[in-house]
């Protein structure tokens, strides 16, 4: 399985967060941190505050940080939210045009790895994943 970019910047941002949960971090920070595109961060951080995995805070000292315990938050969790709109083949998503839908024998088998998948990422937390960069 193959996340997307957005997964990946969250599942970055929330690692960082967790390893300094005291703090918030501004999405200028991070972004700057991890090379990536602040206005895509941005959504990113904007889905994990609208789902209540994140809270920010506007203005001087504001920035994003952790709602919740790193430990009360399964990878699964987060996957789920920031890939569901991804569908991992076409025949999962709702404009599915594939001719061989009707009498497909590989659709069970990919929908049971996708499941195995999302279930092994639910016996993870964000604690097990803290990252914190090296002292300079």
């Amino acid at each position: 399985m193959r996340l997307t970019s957005f997964t990946d910047y969250g599942l970055r941002a929330l690692m960082r967060m967790a390893g300094s949960p005291d703090r918030a971090f501004s999405t200028a920070e991070l972004s700057q941190e991890f090379g990536i595109s602040r206005n895509h961060l941005a959504k990113v951080i904007s889905t994990l505050a609208g789902a209540g995995i994140l809270k920010t805070r506007r203005g001087g000292g504001g920035g994003a940080s952790l709602a919740r315990p790193a430990a009360s938050i399964s990878l699964g969790e987060i996957v789920r939210l920031l890939e569901a709109d991804q569908a991992l083949v076409e025949c999962f998503g709702a404009d599915n045009t594939c001719v061989l839908t009707p009498r497909c024998r590989l659709k069970a088998r990919l929908a049971s790895a996708e499941a195995a998948f999302l279930s092994d990422l639910d016996r993870s937390t964000l604690a097990d994943c803290i990252y914190r960069p090296a002292p300079t």
